[in-house]
């Protein structure tokens, strides 16, 4: 992954690097606690010959419990952006998560081919906006809507207010292309920070899942969820399932790492609705930790910004093929054949009492 971001750095401009970089660095310190806070608990002699990966998403078979979380802007990558991202998502048969702020549409990654895809939703003041983004979703046969609910306002990005940031020129977000919401304008600060001031609703509450319910069938995944409480609240609200997300550390200082927090969601929402994690995966032994900790899978980020921006569709094919590769070697080493046979006891975490070994 490291050689990646630094393939990755070389490839965008400067203004962007030092966001890479700052974020970066960022996510390090929230997002990927020390290495000491959980152990493998390995078990051995089992037959680890055949090793099965394969598991179900709100009903749909997908290769490995490792698919692609929303991130915005991704032609400030490459070219291709969101475009490279769904073909290799696909190829490797799991599922993509395409963001409100692509700056591919919906219609437009639908048009690259078959797979299986979710859209993210921010939810604007204007709700008939929300609304058509919802039906073009429909459309386009995406197969769930993922609702962010941790941004009623923008956090404090100190790169972006430095480098007042802004898409280029060239580039839109496409979804809203013809709703006249697609172009951001230049501020002294972040014009992101500014464009979602004025059109994000900060009114979001509770009750609007609910009236997400009545616009589409769609099932709908709540993210965002890093407490109990609030993962309560969503099985309570009847969202489809939880993404615990603590949108990449960059909203919020000083909230936990979000694999810090996955074990009380999980144990809030009581097997009622699958649990998904969100942030600091980069490596197999990361996924293998997120379910031996409850989570029915795990989305990926930032490995897929620096995948595509090091070499485009064949990036992503190679970060995802890098990270399946790394789960199914952990899950061989610790003598799981099957996701069903990664439990808790796979795993030891700082916060876990010392264990007595049973007497013989």
């Amino acid at each position: 992954m490291r050689q990646l971001q630094s393939r990755n750095c070389q490839r965008w401009s400067m203004t962007t690097t030092h966001l890479v970089q700052r974020i970066s660095g960022l996510s390090r310190r929230t997002n990927m606690h020390f290495p000491g806070f959980c152990k493998f608990r390995p078990r051995i002699l089992i037959d680890v010959s055949k090793i099965d990966l394969r598991t179900t998403v709100l009903g749909f078979n997908i290769s490995m419990p490792i698919m692609i979380a929303p991130t915005a802007m991704q032609k400030m990558a490459h070219p291709e952006g969101e475009y490279a991202t769904a073909r290799a998502t696909a190829a490797a048969d799991t599922i993509m998560t395409l963001s409100s702020w692509a700056t591919s549409s919906a219609q437009e990654v639908a048009s690259t081919g078959p797979g299986i895809r979710f859209f993210q939703l921010y939810v604007y003041k204007d709700r008939s906006v929300v609304t058509q983004l919802v039906r073009r979703a429909e459309r386009a046969g995406f197969k769930a809507i993922v609702l962010t609910v941790d941004t009623p306002r923008l956090g404090r990005r100190e790169a972006d207010i430095k480098n007042r940031f802004v898409l280029p020129p060239h580039l839109t977000l496409k979804n809203f292309e013809d709703l006249f919401l697609g172009k951001m304008d230049k501020t002294n600060d972040s014009g992101l920070a500014s464009y979602v001031a004025g059109q994000v609703d900060q009114s979001l509450s509770w009750k609007d899942v609910k009236w997400l319910q009545t616009i589409t069938k769609l099932p709908i995944l709540v993210k965002g969820v890093i407490t109990a409480e609030d993962a309560r609240l969503a099985v309570q609200y009847g969202a489809a399932g939880i993404v615990v997300s603590n949108h990449g550390a960059r909203q919020l200082d000083y909230v936990p790492a979000t694999i810090m927090v996955l074990e009380e969601v999980v144990k809030a929402a009581q097997g009622r609705i699958p649990v998904f994690l969100d942030g600091g995966v980069r490596r197999g032994t990361d996924v293998f930790k997120a379910l031996a900790l409850g989570a029915s899978g795990v989305f990926i980020g930032r490995p897929v910004v620096f995948s595509l921006a090091a070499d485009g569709e064949a990036g992503v094919r190679k970060v995802l093929q890098m990270l399946r590769d790394e789960f199914e070697l952990t899950m061989a080493l610790s003598g799981c054949r099957s996701l069903k046979e990664i439990t808790r006891d796979h795993i030891v975490t700082e916060w876990d009492r010392p264990r007595i070994a049973p007497r013989l």
